[in-house]
């Protein structure tokens, strides 16, 4: 089986997919299991439960969800598209060694795996900015400098 991008699109009636979705979230034994047509039961190991309970999730909520492999090669459009950023802005990440790329012709890729690896890497650093930020100002006093505001006259 060769394993491929795929996009899925929530289904018109979402109702069955928000009752799934309640049920996934609830309590669930120890080792979830699928249970195929023929009754035949297959142990879901609890990575795969979570994924499949996000994804429950989002089409639950007509968000459309995309699967794809790690070593998909994106397009540097791709790659801003999923950072959230300008593909000029991709491209000084990249100029700058911040991603790696590789050259396909004249054009850039991106494997997916690293642009996740950079979105964790910055996110990581900016909860890091703003734990430092939080405690230098309440090392310096200014949580109770602004708790109760001078009126002015």
């Amino acid at each position: 089986m060769t394993l491929r991008e795929r996009t899925v699109l929530p289904p018109d009636d979402r109702s069955e997919l928000a009752r799934l979705a309640r049920d996934l979230t609830g309590d669930h034994e120890p080792r979830a299991r699928l249970v195929g047509p023929d009754g035949s039961e297959i142990e879901v190991p609890e990575e795969l439960y979570t994924a499949l309970r996000d994804v429950v999730a989002a089409l639950s909520q007509g968000l459309a969800v995309s699967i794809a492999p790690h070593n998909t090669m994106l397009t540097t459009q791709e790659a801003a598209d999923l950072l959230g950023i300008s593909r000029p802005t991709l491209v000084r990440l990249l100029s700058e060694g911040q991603i790696p790329f590789s050259m396909r012709g004249r054009h850039r890729r991106v494997l997916l795996r690293d642009v996740l690896d950079y979105q964790e890497r910055t996110r990581h650093e900016r909860e890091q900015a703003l734990d430092q930020m939080a405690a230098d100002a309440e090392e310096a006093g200014l949580y109770g400098a602004t708790a109760s505001p001078e009126k002015t006259r």
